[in-house]
């Protein structure tokens, strides 16, 4: 099992490095250069999209609420559809129009004159919630290598993240979208391969998976947890909010941003699209299979429970497959983390360079200069984000969704009326930058509890109608 997972380790920066060779510019490095087809950037988006989240978080969240996390997955396989069928085209194109290689920029060059101001404030916004974010595959990466070969979680953390550092310095973009590539056809063979392997296995040890969501309590095969009247109503449309975030993640529409032609757009619908659903199913599968071999003392040491939920995937691995096919199925556990986390370093780093640095300069750099600066973010990036890894205990569903909210609420409100509605103004951008982070910050930190509202449905919501209010009281003035 170490031999396939240092394997995969060495094939993942190989593969970084001999395609990255040829990544000598500046655009090279933060959006390709415009080198890959529809298939490539659509695998690459699902590995970026689908992190330690899908992987622990969700699979944890279906072992420990049973089928009402339906809504959840949902809600993600919704707001991935919508992006790429609906957003994928209009931003391509605002993309060649524009010239812009970050989402920042896309907002910043509508608004000759706002430029430095709405880059700076993205700027800031991109790398805070990305730094949680980070942290959030890094901590994954510990909790999966303890839970398999007994490490402590430090150094768990530290193989990750130093593998990431190391290979997106080599050749952000273009060695991202590569290894997300390999990455993404292993997650889908996790996420796939081994639910078959699990039902295979529980007919043939006599597990009764019945008997066992049974005991698991009465609302485990509820759709709403046992939930009644507005307490339902509520869980529903926090499971559904998800969809909501995907509009503003700068990680997924820089891929769209970098599609070649329209033919490509139409391609890569049909890729993300079946790899989503497949993986979702699968997500939950593992989730609600182990409570049944969890409770038969087949997995977790025979104590009936597992202490840590999110632990319940590498538990089963490790302990019903055999080592060879348990390092592959492991590595694919791995894959989601690092292609995540590589590519929000990519997209920090680039944020940093292109919206904070050329923005403040008054003299422009070289194209060698930037591609310097860009692969020193990069390493310092990786750097907090393993210092925060090391130091913040909340679970990897729990920061993932604070980010997200974050992110999602800033920018997807804001990209949403660019893209779709001419009034947006720069008033209304700013107040979608500006609410989406606060009310994200405050409803997290006090209403979320009381109001049961999650802060990815209220954050988005109240961003949202501030930018078109702000749009209409302050619209930009026409030119004549």
């Amino acid at each position: 099992m170490i031999a396939v997972f240092v394997l995969y380790m060495v094939a993942t920066v190989s593969l970084a490095f001999w395609y990255s060779r040829g990544a000598r510019s500046h655009r090279d490095f933060v959006l390709g250069g415009g080198r890959f087809g529809g298939t490539a950037l659509a695998l690459s988006e699902r590995a970026t999209g689908e992190s330690a989240w899908l992987l622990l978080g969700l699979t944890g969240h279906a072992y420990a609420d049973g089928l009402s996390t339906i809504w959840v997955a949902l809600g993600c396989v919704l707001g991935i559809l919508f992006i790429w069928m609906v957003m994928a085209r209009r931003l391509r194109e605002e993309t060649e129009r524009t010239g812009a290689m970050t989402v920042s920029g896309l907002l910043a060059r509508r608004f000759p004159g706002s430029e430095k101001p709405i880059a700076l404030l993205s700027a800031g916004i991109v790398i805070f919630f990305f730094m949680l974010y980070i942290a959030a595959q890094f901590s994954g990466s510990g909790k999966v290598l303890q839970e398999t070969f007994g490490l402590d979680p430090l150094w768990g953390i530290l193989i990750a993240s130093v593998v990431v550092t190391i290979y997106c310095g080599l050749g952000g973009f273009i060695a991202v979208v590569v290894t997300d590539v390999f990455q993404a056809l292993l997650m889908i063979f996790t996420l796939v391969a081994f639910p078959v392997i699990a039902l295979v296995l529980a007919g043939s040890k006599g597990i009764d998976l019945a008997a066992a969501f049974a005991a698991a309590g009465p609302s485990y095969l509820s759709l709403t947890g046992g939930k009644t009247g507005a307490a339902a109503v509520i869980l529903v449309l926090s499971g559904l909010s998800w969809a909501l975030g995907y509009t503003g993640q700068p990680q997924l529409l820089t891929r769209m941003m970098a599609i070649r032609s329209e033919k490509d757009v139409k391609t890569a619908v049909r890729v993300a699209s079946v790899w989503t659903l497949f993986a979702y199913a699968g997500a939950i599968l593992i989730g609600m299979i182990g409570v049944a071999f969890v409770q038969s003392g087949a997995v977790g040491g025979g104590v009936g429970k597992l202490a840590d939920a999110e632990k319940v995937l590498p538990a089963m691995v490790t302990t019903l497959v055999t080592p060879i096919l348990a390092g592959v199925l492991l590595s694919g556990v791995i894959s989601a983390m690092m292609s995540t986390a590589s590519s929000e370093v990519t997209v920090s780093s680039a944020s940093f360079s292109e919206d904070v640095v050329a923005m403040l300069r008054k003299k422009a750099a070289t194209p060698r200069g930037m591609l310097l600066l860009n692969q020193g973010a990069t390493v310092a990036v990786g750097a907090i984000a393993i210092v925060l890894a090391l130091t913040m205990r909340d679970t990897v569903y729990s920061l993932v969704s604070y980010a997200w909210s974050g992110i999602g609420s800033s920018f997807g409100p804001a990209l949403m009326l660019l893209l779709f509605w001419k009034r947006l103004s720069r008033a209304g951008v700013f107040a979608s930058l500006v609410t989406g982070t606060v009310a994200t910050v405050v409803w997290k930190s006090f209403l979320e509890q009381p109001t049961g509202v999650s802060e990815r449905l209220a954050s988005y919501v109240v961003a949202l109608a501030m930018a078109v209010a702000f749009s209409l009281a302050f619209p930009e003035k026409r030119r004549t």
